[in-house]
C-alpha cells in the first residue's frame, strides 16, 4: 500500500481511529476510578440469579437452630449439655464431619463438662473463631479444646460494600507467619481425604486448582484481597441444602442413616440470632431482599469446593487486565464501526438504534454464555464503550455534516455531505471522471401554463409537484443535483456508485410518472389543468465533483453525456420516459419497450438510438398504464399555420396545414401543399389557427410531433402546451363529433 492510498484509508476511517482508543480509555480510567464497580457487581449478582439453579448437593446437611426449638426447650439458649447431647446423635449418624458454626468460646452452664468431653472424642468436629477485625471486640475466640486439637477454622465471611457476600475464604493470616484455614475448607479437607485427596501447596485439589482472588479482579476495584479468598460459585437461592431443624434430631425424629457419610453443619437459621447475610441471590425485582443464613453459605462454600475437587465443577475465572481493557477496545470499535459505515444509509437513525440493540444483545449474551461456562467478564465497561463510541460518532458525523452544508448548499439527503467527508480533499475544488447514471425530469409546457398564474400560485403548485417527485427520488437513492425551475436533474452513481444505478433510475421514472396522479387530484383539488411530464435517462462518463470558486461551490456534474441527457428529455411528451441506448444495455434485461427509435440530437453526428419505456420487471415491478388516444375526425377542418422550434427559438418560416383529426391531447395534421415535407418524428412545433389568412386571437398551442403513422401527406402530434381558449374550444368540438356519432 503507497503513501497516498495509506493516507486516504487512514482518512476514511478517521472517525474509528479517534473514537475507539479515546472511549476506550474514557471507560477505563472511569472503571479505575471505582465508578463502574456496583454497576458490575449487579449484572454478576443478575447473571447469578439467571443461570438455572443446581440440583442440591446431598453430601452436605444441615441442622439448623431457631426460635421453635429453644421454644421446645424452653431454654434462652443453647445450653453446653444440650449441645452435648446434639453432637452425640449427630456422632451416631457417622458423619464423614461435623461442622459447628456455634460460638463456644465461654461456657453456658450446665452441661460444660460433658461439651468437653464430646469435643475430646470426636475428631471429625471442626468448631470455629472469628479472626478478622479491626479491634479484639470484633474476634471471637475459638472453644479452647478444639484449639488445642486443630479442630478450629476461621467463619469469618467477605461482605462487599453494598453488604453482599461474594467472596469465601480458603485461609486467612491474622498474624505474620499465622494461617488459618477457614471453616469450610476444613469440613471440605476432611470429606476429600476420605476420598483419598489431599491439599497441595498452591491448592490444588483433585481436578482443581483454586487461583486465588486479586483485588482487581472482575468487577472489583481495590478490594481488600488478604488472605486466600475465591469468588463463591452458589448452587443456588437460599434452601439448597437439606435442612432438618435440631429439635427432630433430639427427639429422633430423622432416619437411622440420615447423615451417614455426609458433612453436617450446625448452625443458627432463625431471624432473632442476627446470623444472615445478603448475597446475588438476595434480590428480585418484585419482592423484598431475602438474606442467606450464615451457616447455609459456609455450605455452599464447602460445596464448591468439594464439586471442583472431585466433579471440576467450574470455579469462577475473570481475565486480566489488559485483556478486559482489550475486550472494552473491541466492543467500542464495534459501536464506531457499526455507526461509521450506517452514517449515510440509515439517514433517520433507525438502523443505528437496531444495530446498537443487536450488538448490545450480543454483547450480554455472550458474557452471559462465559459466565455460565465460569468466566466472570466485564459487561458493563463494553457495553458504555459501544454506546459511547455510537453516541460520539453520531455527534461527529452530525456537527462534520453541518460544516459541509454551510459550504455546499442544501441537499435533499445526506448522502453528498457524508460522502464529501471520505476524502480529505472533500472540501476542495475538482473533480474526478466516472460514469454514472444521468436523469432529468420537466414538465411539459408549464412555463406557458406558469405565465396565466399568480406567483403564489406558482410556487405553491412547484412546491407540491417537487415534494412528491423528492420523495420518489430518495426512495431509490438518488441525488438531486438540482431543481430548476419545474425541471429536475438527478444522480444516479454519484457520489456514491452502485451496481443497480441503471435500474434504480428507470424504476425511479417509472414510479414519479405513476406519482402524477397524485400531483394531478391535487391539481384538480386546486382547479387548474392536469400537469404531464417528460423523463430523460443516459448513462455515461462525466466529470464530477465540487464546482465554483471559493466563495461559493457546487457538487454537480458537466460533460457531454449531460447535454445528452437534456436531448433525450426533449424528445418526450408527456408521461414519456425516454432513456439512450447505454442506459438500455444495463436494463434490457428487465425493462418493457414500448418502441425504440432513431435520433439525431443536436452536437451528435450520427443517429442514435433511443427507447420509449413501459415498465420494468423485477424487484420493482411497476409499469405506465396505458392510455390510447382515438382521434375524431372534425367535421370542419381548421385550418393551422405552424413554425418549427428549435430549442428556444421558434423558426422564421411558417407552414400552413389543416386540423384533420382531434383527440383531447393528439391530432393529425394534413399538409396545405402537395410540395411541403412534414416535419422530422418528435420535431417541435408552435401552432396557431387560422381564419381567411388571419391568426386567431386564441392563445398559442405548442406540440410534437409523434412518430406515429399517419397516411401521405399528414402527420400526427401531441400537445404540449394549450391555452384554456383552445382547451374549451377542442372540447366543443370533441363534444360535437361525439354528439354526431351517436346519432
Amino acid at each position: 500500500m503507497n503513501a497516498d492510498k495509506l493516507k486516504h484509508f487512514l482518512w476514511q476511517g478517521r472517525g474509528l481511529w479517534i473514537t475507539t482508543p479515546i472511549i476506550t480509555l474514557a471507560i477505563i480510567v472511569i472503571r479505575t476510578a471505582g465508578l463502574l464497580q456496583p454497576w458490575e457487581w449487579g449484572v454478576f449478582d443478575q447473571y447469578m440469579r439467571w443461570r438455572p439453579q443446581e440440583s442440591r448437593d446431598k453430601r452436605i446437611v444441615i441442622v439448623g437452630i431457631d426460635e421453635i426449638d429453644l421454644d421446645n426447650l424452653k431454654q434462652a439458649t443453647i445450653t453446653d449439655q444440650v449441645l452435648a447431647k446434639l453432637l452425640n446423635k449427630l456422632k451416631a449418624k457417622q458423619p464423614i464431619a461435623i461442622g459447628l458454626d456455634v460460638y463456644r468460646n465461654l461456657p453456658v452452664e450446665p452441661g460444660n463438662q460433658e461439651l468437653v468431653q464430646v469435643f475430646k472424642s470426636t475428631p471429625n468436629l471442626v468448631g470455629i473463631e472469628k479472626v478478622v477485625g479491626k479491634s479484639r471486640y470484633e474476634k471471637v475466640a475459638a472453644p479452647p479444646v478444639l484449639k488445642s486439637l486443630g479442630q478450629v477454622g476461621a467463619n469469618d465471611l467477605m461482605v462487599d460494600a453494598d453488604n453482599k457476600v461474594r467472596r469465601g475464604l480458603m485461609y486467612v493470616n491474622p498474624k505474620k507467619g499465622e494461617t488459618v484455614y477457614s471453616f469450610s475448607l476444613h469440613l471440605a479437607l476432611h470429606y476429600l481425604e476420605k476420598k483419598g485427596i489431599f491439599a497441595s501447596k498452591d491448592f490444588r485439589l483433585g481436578k482443581a486448582k483454586f487461583i486465588p482472588f486479586q483485588s482487581n479482579d472482575g468487577g472489583y476495584v481495590r478490594a481488600d484481597s488478604r488472605g486466600y479468598q475465591i469468588l463463591i460459585n452458589y448452587r443456588g437461592k437460599n434452601h439448597s441444602f437439606e435442612t432438618v431443624s435440631m429439635t427432630d434430631i433430639l427427639e429422633n425424629k430423622v432416619p437411622a442413616n440420615w447423615g451417614r457419610d455426609r458433612i453436617i453443619l450446625i448452625g443458627y437459621v432463625g431471624e432473632g440470632f442476627k446470623d444472615s447475610f445478603f448475597t446475588p441471590h438476595s434480590s428480585e425485582l418484585l419482592t423484598l431482599p431475602a438474606p442467606m443464613t450464615g451457616v447455609e453459605i459456609h455450605a455452599h462454600i464447602t460445596s464448591q469446593i468439594i464439586s471442583a475437587a472431585l466433579e471440576n465443577r467450574p470455579l469462577f475465572k475473570t481475565w486480566s487486565e489488559p485483556e478486559e481493557w482489550l475486550w472494552i477496545l473491541i466492543w467500542s470499535g464495534v459501536g464506531a464501526t457499526l455507526t461509521w459505515h450506517l452514517r449515510f444509509q440509515d439517514l433517520l437513525g433507525y438502523q443505528r438504534i437496531a444495530a446498537v440493540i443487536l450488538a448490545g444483545g450480543a454483547l450480554l449474551g455472550s458474557t452471559y454464555l462465559a459466565f455460565l461456562w465460569g468466566w466472570w467478564l466485564p459487561a458493563v465497561p463494553p457495553f458504555l464503550a459501544l454506546t459511547g463510541s455510537v453516541i460520539a460518532i453520531t455527534a461527529y458525523i452530525a456537527r462534520s455534516a453541518g460544516d459541509i452544508r454551510k459550504v455546499f448548499g442544501r441537499y435533499l439527503t445526506d448522502e453528498v455531505v457524508a460522502t464529501l467527508l471520505e476524502s480529505p480533499e472533500g472540501l476542495k475544488l475538482g473533480g474526478e471522471r466516472r460514469q454514472i447514471t444521468i436523469f432529468t425530469s420537466d414538465l411539459r409546457g408549464f412555463t406557458a401554463t406558469s405565465e396565466r398564474l399568480q406567483p403564489e400560485e406558482v410556487v405553491k403548485i412547484l412546491n407540491f409537484y417537487l415534494e412528491c417527485m423528492a420523495d420518489e427520488i430518495t426512495k431509490y437513492q438518488g441525488t438531486i443535483d438540482e431543481f430548476m425551475g419545474d425541471g429536475i436533474l438527478v444522480l444516479f452513481g454519484a457520489p456514491t456508485a452502485r451496481e443497480d444505478d441503471a435500474v434504480r433510475a428507470v424504476a425511479c421514472g417509472v414510479a414519479m410518472q405513476l406519482a402524477m396522479v397524485k400531483v394531478n387530484n391535487q391539481m384538480k383539488e386546486w382547479g387548474l389543468p392536469p400537469l404531464e411530464m417528460g423523463i430523460g435517462i443516459n448513462t455515461g462518463v462525466v466529470v464530477v465533483g465540487n464546482i465554483g470558486s471559493e466563495k461559493r461551490t457546487k457538487y454537480g456534474i458537466v460533460g457531454s453525456q449531460v447535454n445528452l441527457t437534456y436531448r433525450i428529455e426533449g424528445y418526450t411528451t408527456g408521461g414519456e420516459i425516454i432513456i439512450s441506448e447505454s442506459t438500455f444495455n444495463e436494463v434490457k434485461s428487465i425493462v418493457a419497450v414500448d418502441r425504440q427509435i432513431q435520433v439525431t440530437p443536436k452536437g451528435v453526428q450520427e443517429p442514435i438510438n433511443v427507447y420509449k419505456i413501459a415498465g420494468i420487471t423485477g424487484e420493482y415491478n411497476l409499469f405506465l398504464s396505458q392510455h390510447h388516444e382515438e382521434l375524431c375526425t372534425l367535421l370542419e377542418p381548421i385550418p393551422i399555420e405552424y413554425a418549427i422550434v428549435d430549442g428556444k427559438d421558434i423558426g422564421s418560416s411558417s407552414f400552413k396545414g389543416i386540423l384533420v383529426r382531434l383527440s383531447t391531447y393528439e391530432a393529425e395534421i394534413c399538409l396545405a401543399e402537395e410540395i411541403q415535407s412534414p416535419p422530422s418524428c418528435l420535431t417541435n412545433i408552435k401552432l396557431n389557427l387560422s381564419t381567411q389568412n388571419q391568426l386567431e386571437e386564441t392563445g398559442a398551442m405548442y406540440a410534437k410531433v409523434l412518430e406515429k403513422p399517419a397516411q401521405i401527406g399528414h402527420f400526427c402530434i401531441r400537445f404540449t402546451v394549450k391555452s384554456p381558449e383552445i382547451i374549451n374550444k377542442f372540447n366543443i368540438l370533441i363534444e360535437q363529433i361525439n354528439a354526431q356519432n351517436s346519432q
